[in-house]
Order: C-alpha cells, then structure tokens, then sequence
C-alpha cells in the first residue's frame, strides 16, 4: 500500500503562524515534530512507501522535513499551481501501478490512537482490494457545523452532507448514523480510475493529459501552470464522492481527531507544552479562558476573557473563541492591498538554511541568515542593491568577483551592485551572518542565479 500525502495547502486559517511559504503542515507547534512529519511517522508501519503531492514552491520544506526524520521511501508530485484534491488524487493513482492500494491522507491532521489508527486504515485497505472505494469516518463527539458528515448504514455509505446549521448537525448526534468526513480515503488505482472513467470523464481526461505533459524525472513529477489550464479545481468530495451510489464503503476511526482548521481547533488539543509559547513572556490577571500564542514579546491581559492571541514577529491577531474560522476575511483584505503577509514568514527556509528580516525599510533591509553545515547560496548578483555581511559565528567561505576568502566571527565583507558573489558554509557547524541591504529595490526578486546547487532558476 502507497500512503498519499496531500500537503499543498496554504493553511491561510492558521494566519498569522501559518503563511504559503511556510503552512500549518510544517510548522512545529510542539517543538518536535511538523503535522507533516508526524503524518508520515503515523502510517510508516502500514506503508510500503509514500507519495508526496505538494507545491513547488514548498519542495524544500518536504525534503527537508523527510530528512529529518529519516524517511527515503517516498515519490513526489510538486505542483505549480494548486488545482485541488480532485485533480491532485487523478495524479496520484496515475503514477501508480493499476493493483496498488493508495491511501490518500491529509498532512495536518492530529490523530492520538496509534493503534486504532492503523486498525481502521488496515480494514479499509481490505475492502478496498475487493473494489471498493473507502472513505474513514470519525465518530462526532458534538454537534460540530464546520465539518462534512457521511451518513451510513453500517460498511454502506448513504449520502454526503456538507457542512450542516446547527440544528441539522445536532440532529446527526443524536441519530447515530453520522460521521464527521476524516477526508481520508482508500481503493485499489483500476477500480478509482475506471469509476472516475464512468462519472467525470471530462475531469479524468484533462488530468490525464496534464499528467502527459508534466516533467517527469526518477522519483518526481513536475506539474507547471500550464499544463492544467484546463483542470477544474474542484474537490474530491464534491467531483467524485457525493455522486458514488455503488461500492462505496465507510469505516470508522474511534480516535480523537483534529483537523486543526482554525484557532479554535488548536484551542482544543494545546497544551502548555503544545505551542511554541514561553510561559514567562504571558502575564495573566484577572482574565480566563483566553488562548495566547507568542513569541518572544511579552504579552499582557488585563480582565479579557475569551479571546484567541496570536503573537508573531510581524503580525498580530486577536479574535474571540468561536469566530476563528472568519481568519480567511483577515487574507482576503490583506490580498487587496497586495500584502506580502499572506505568503512569507518572518523565517523563510531555503534549500540551504534559513533568513528573517530583521528591519525592512524603502532605503534599506536587514537579515540574520543561517547557513547549515557544507551547503552554500547561488553564485548570484544584484542590480539595485548593495550587501554588507557580518559574521556572528562559524565559518564563511565568502566569493566576491574572482576573490575568494574565509571570514570568522566579528569579521565582514562588502558586495557592491551587480558584483557577482556567493555565501558558503565549509564547517561543521551552522554559519550565522548579518546582512545589511542598502539600495533603490530591495525585493527577493532582485537576483541573478548563475550556478546553483538546488537548480533554482529565480
């Protein structure tokens, strides 16, 4: 059996924490593990082997986040553009042998009965191989309206729902026959192929042909924008599962679930040691039940209760319990006036390291970036700006025109405008530098790659 991972999502619910170049799937709420991560690890004893379906853009951060935890058994889809979990699951069994087993799995979801986990994915494998398209239900715990719900007659799914009013949903609580949609499916590629062939022939052979002229390579598919201009973005859900009357099956999972769809989600499963949050930063007086994600800043509460804060280097949000979900009104403001809060974190991974943007002015920007050990950034220049680098600690191998030094703490360099140059780390531990930018335009986008190691082109 192939566990596919949907990870694409920009997980914009979670905003502030979460952004495109770094969504919820990998942030590392609990200072050990991403969701991505611990997705992997839930199904490493039941898979074979692993496909990833992410965005281009996020490719570093999967293998990065595989890396660390020792996973070298997966296959990858990047995605240019984001098309949705229909098209995203057409690919997948496409590039999968016709008998094999996919078990498609969202990236960001908390499931803690380990053992009932794999109990319930091993059964819907089971009924898949006897051509049956598997989707896992959970059992609600409360009359929930932000979910879908699967209404079923033992193994036989009856009907999807989507999200209910309140009293619909209290009426599927108390009815029994309801599962909240875990969005976790099985079936064997032949029988998912031939039932797509049936229903939505248009929408399997767009893909089909999107599939064709994509870049294939070894273990990795790269889909461009231009090759699914004609793919509907549309959801599994909506495209295939609601119109399936014969073999479709439901199991469900006896396991305390979390989607971690909005803050109110994460509300529920946090700890004092689930969140990246420093107890001595939070000052609490004469105020209860309020969440508060922080940073390094101190925070203080003052007779307000209720209330959801988030804290990050740059960009502050404060809502009440139970109107999280109304985040995404936040993004949609925030893309009107083109705003780059939605896309980048104040930490931006790359291939080789890290950078955060210390201060960023019109007249100049400055940047701490960490080089991991051996790797190194593109020989490169710049046409609008000049860049002043401090060593902080370790060792660079600096290159500016045809002059090559190393530099130790306390130690720096000047690159000036359109000077070809290139940041390497030689040593064995983490180079940390300063970078001051000074010039006209100081956007990521100001750069000339003339060799790179991760075959970044921009």
């Amino acid at each position: 059996m192939t566990t596919v991972i949907l990870s694409g999502g920009s997980g914009t619910r979670l905003w502030p924490i979460s952004r495109t170049l770094m969504p919820k799937q990998f942030v590392k709420f609990n200072q050990n593990n991403s969701l991505f991560q611990n997705t992997v690890l839930r199904n490493s004893n039941i898979s074979d082997k692993f496909m990833v379906i992410s965005n281009l853009e996020q490719e570093f951060l999967v293998l990065d986040h595989l890396q660390d935890i020792g996973n070298t058994n997966s296959s990858f889809i990047w995605e240019s553009i984001a098309k949705n979990s229909a098209a995203a699951i057409i690919m997948a069994a496409l590039s999968a042998d016709d008998s094999e087993i996919l078990c498609i799995v969202p990236s960001d979801h908390i499931i803690n009965n380990q053992n009932a986990y794999e109990k319930t994915i091993l059964q819907a494998k089971e009924l898949a191989q006897k051509n049956n398209i598997v989707a896992v239900g959970i059992k609600p715990t409360f009359a929930a309206t932000g979910y879908g719900y699967i209404k079923h007659n033992n193994e036989n799914v009856e009907s999807f729902i989507e999200k209910p009013s309140d009293d619909t949903a209290q009426s599927f609580l108390e009815d029994g026959n309801y599962l909240w949609n875990g969005g976790i499916y099985c079936f064997k590629v032949s029988h998912f192929l031939n039932t797509c062939k049936k229903i939505i022939p248009e929408l399997l052979d767009n893909v089909q042909q999107s599939f064709n002229s994509s870049i294939h390579i070894e273990n990795e598919c790269t889909v461009l924008a231009q090759d699914v201009h004609n793919v509907e973005s549309i959801s599994i859900d909506n495209a295939l599962m609601e119109k399936l009357h014969h073999d479709f099956k439901v199991v469900a999972l006896n396991s305390e679930w979390n989607d971690m769809g909005s803050f109110d989600s994460l509300d529920e499963v946090c700890d004092d040691n689930f969140l990246s949050r420093s107890e001595e930063n939070i000052i609490s007086i004469e105020s209860n039940n309020n969440c508060i994600i922080s940073s390094d800043r101190m925070i203080a509460t003052l007779n307000v209760d209720n209330l959801i804060i988030v804290d990050t280097p740059d960009a502050l949000l404060i809502t009440t319990k139970g109107h999280s979900q109304g985040v995404k009104k936040i993004i949609n403001e925030l893309n009107k006036r083109s705003s780059d809060l939605t896309k980048t974190p104040a930490t931006v991974t790359r291939p080789w390291g890290t950078y955060t943007v210390l201060e960023n002015t019109t007249a100049y920007k400055t940047k701490k970036i960490v080089v991991n050990p051996g790797k190194r950034l593109s020989l490169q220049s710049h046409f609008h700006r000049n860049e002043h680098w401090i060593i902080v600690s370790g060792t660079a191998r600096v290159t500016v025109g045809n002059d090559i030094k190393l530099l130790h703490a306390n130690e720096s360099t000047y690159i000036p405008a359109g000077e070809i140059h290139r940041l390497e780390n030689p040593g064995c531990i983490k180079l940390v530098i300063i970078e001051a930018q000074v010039g006209e335009y100081l956007e990521e986008d100001d750069i000339v790659r003339y060799e790179d190691d991760f075959n970044r082109i921009a």
